[in-house]
């Protein structure tokens, strides 16, 4: 029966994508009535994950950071709904791109880059932004989903704009496969791995364990770390902002690099906390 619906959801996401954003910041107004004052969406998880990474803030302070964190989330089903259909045009009104030439030179150079992000401003768009400056062949990691309309679904959104995207168990063999090629790959950083070969710090006041593939990879092909920052400035405004991280891996074991970019993004969520994903079970695992 549910298979039977996916055309229709298919059909109601693209219409719905036709929309402008004004429209569409309307509906998320709408959608963030229900989901934070009448369902609830996961409010029990932002609220101890809050509770973690901030104990010096009051009741109260935390209250407003979950708060402007679901009209912030709303915004982004939006925004990254409306990437089924956004026009190039668009897109560059959305998101400023600060810096190009910083990935020129790498580009020039025949130099392939690693970047490093995290689940912060709007990382969907800012990958499609990115591919649309046609500064560097851009790869994303991405887990395939396990429901296959979706994931067919997804993966046309993302790759529309040029974007091309590496399964998460298979990015090695596609970027050695790329190697020939200046390209830059992307790995989203704060995902949750298995305790296993988890490499362990302090993040956001908390025992957390962080994927170690970017930094064995990095270090593997020689590739530069360049983290990049999707900056949330007002609704309807982001800025892409880069900086490298790690020219030299080799200069660095994995432990110090992983360091380095977790309490780079650490950083980033400190400043803007309500950017980025709390809804997410980010300390499931315990060490």
């Amino acid at each position: 029966m549910l298979r039977l619906l996916y055309p229709f959801i298919s059909l109601l996401l693209f219409l719905l994508s036709l929309k402008p954003m004004w429209v569409l910041y309307w509906y998320s107004d709408v959608l963030f009535f229900w989901i934070y004052h009448v369902i609830g969406y996961r409010k029990r998880v932002v609220e101890i994950n809050l509770k973690n990474a901030f104990p010096n803030l009051t009741d109260q302070e935390r209250k407003r950071i979950s708060k402007k964190f679901y009209h912030w989330f709303c915004d982004f089903l939006m925004e990254t709904i409306k990437s089924r259909t956004i026009s190039e045009k668009r897109l560059r009104k959305l998101i400023d791109f600060e810096n190009p030439e910083m990935f020129k030179e790498y580009q020039d150079k025949g130099q392939s880059i690693i970047i490093v992000l995290g689940h912060f401003g709007n990382w969907e768009l800012g990958g499609s932004r990115f591919s649309v400056e046609q500064v560097f062949p851009l790869y994303v990691l991405y887990h395939p989903l396990s429901n296959s309309f979706f994931d067919r679904l997804v993966y046309k959104m993302r790759t529309r704009l040029g974007t091309k995207l590496y399964p998460m168990n298979s990015a090695l063999k596609g970027m050695l496969k790329n190697k020939d090629i200046a390209t830059a790959t992307a790995f989203i950083a704060d995902q949750t791995p298995s305790r296993k070969n988890a490499y362990w710090t302090q993040f956001l006041n908390q025992d957390t364990p962080v994927f170690q593939g970017t930094a064995k990879i990095a270090k593997k092909l020689n590739y530069p770390i360049v983290y990049v920052k999707i900056n949330p400035i007002k609704r309807g405004k982001y800025r892409i902002e880069s900086e490298v991280l790690i020219e030299n891996p080799q200069a660095y074991s994995v432990e110090e690099i992983t360091e380095i970019h977790t309490k780079r993004l650490e950083k980033d969520i400190i400043a803007t906390p309500h950017a980025w994903l709390w809804t997410h079970r980010r300390w499931k695992h315990k060490r």
